[in-house]
């Protein structure tokens, strides 16, 4: 319940959100969809700076999150409304709600610090807390039971697919000899297993890209993101914004590829003379580079620092 994660803090801090606004909050924008709501932070900063006129559907795959962010723009809830879905679910969600004329849709990667600064959600290697990592409590596997089930060449893949980890070899060989003893069932437990193959000063990284790799498997992120940024782009007025905030080059490189191929005109052979193919552009890239955060806001919200913001505007 929101009352529980207020008991950890003020409110997530949105990153990048005077960008996020200048983007989506256009003249004839009258709908927007904030994806990935979380806390609310996005949405009261597109309310207050849209007019009267502009209405936020909310969507989150986390109903804790969800129900903060109710809780939070509870002033505007006459312009707001509420759905609980992966957002790589978009279409289905927003058709349940009558498929309203979308002009900007945004999307934020990055887990929220009441997300993070909760133990029992165990998405922090800092504290002790069960090994779950799973941003939807009803999935139906966790991180634990991921790396229990998991066999050694399954789990090198996975430590360097998603978490570009260069030590995955010597760490899930770890990981099974600890298990043949023994469970791994908090963050604590594996958190140890990786300090024991990594020392010095990557250790950290080291430890941050596992957890990163099996809350990314957990979740099915880099699924979900390829899933969701076509059906976001079909929703789209023409005219209309796609925002997205990543915070990793798995993440960024997919927004980036998929931004450049809806931007392509002619993919003919450069050898041929004249353009056969007739493919015509059907998205303008507004970010020519990412935006990331400036100085200031870093020193305020350390967690901003890996940001990137894409925007796109369909044609």
């Amino acid at each position: 319940m929101p009352e529980k994660f207020l008991q950890q803090g003020e409110y997530h801090l949105p990153v990048l959100a005077a960008a996020v606004v200048e983007y989506l909050v256009t003249p004839q924008a009258r709908v927007i969809v904030d994806a990935t709501i979380g806390d609310g932070g996005h949405s009261l900063a597109l309310l207050q700076a849209g007019n009267s006129k502009l209405k936020i559907i909310g969507l989150d795959t986390d109903p804790n999150s969800l129900a903060v962010a109710q809780q939070r723009l509870a002033a505007y809830k006459t312009r707001c409304s509420f759905s609980h879905g992966n957002f790589r679910h978009i279409t289905s969600l927003l058709t349940a709600r009558g498929s309203p004329a979308i002009d900007g849709v945004l999307a934020d990667l990055g887990l929220s610090s009441r997300q993070i600064d909760l133990p029992e959600r165990g998405l922090s290697y800092l504290e002790e807390g069960p090994l779950d990592l799973r941003l939807n409590p009803f999935l139906s596997q966790t991180a634990a039971e991921l790396l229990a089930a998991l066999e050694q060449d399954e789990l090198v893949r996975l430590l360097r697919d998603y978490g570009e980890e260069q030590r995955a070899r010597a760490i899930a060989r770890a990981v099974i000899h600890k298990r043949r003893s023994r469970a791994i069932a908090t963050t604590t437990d594996l958190r140890r297993i990786i300090e024991g193959v990594v020392r010095g000063p990557l250790q950290v990284k080291s430890v941050a890209r596992v957890f990163q790799a099996l809350r990314i498997a957990v979740n099915d992120e880099l699924g979900a993101l390829q899933d969701f940024l076509p059906q976001a782009f079909a929703l789209l007025q023409p005219g209309g914004h796609l925002a997205v905030i990543s915070y990793h080059s798995l993440e960024d490189r997919i927004v980036k590829q998929y931004f450049r191929e809806l931007a392509k005109t002619c993919t003919c052979p450069p050898e041929l003379p004249i353009c056969i193919c007739g493919k015509e552009s059907q998205a303008m890239v507004l970010t020519s580079k990412p935006m990331a955060p400036a100085a200031d806001e870093i020193k305020h919200n350390r967690r901003a620092r890996s940001a990137k913001l894409r925007v796109l505007q369909k044609r």
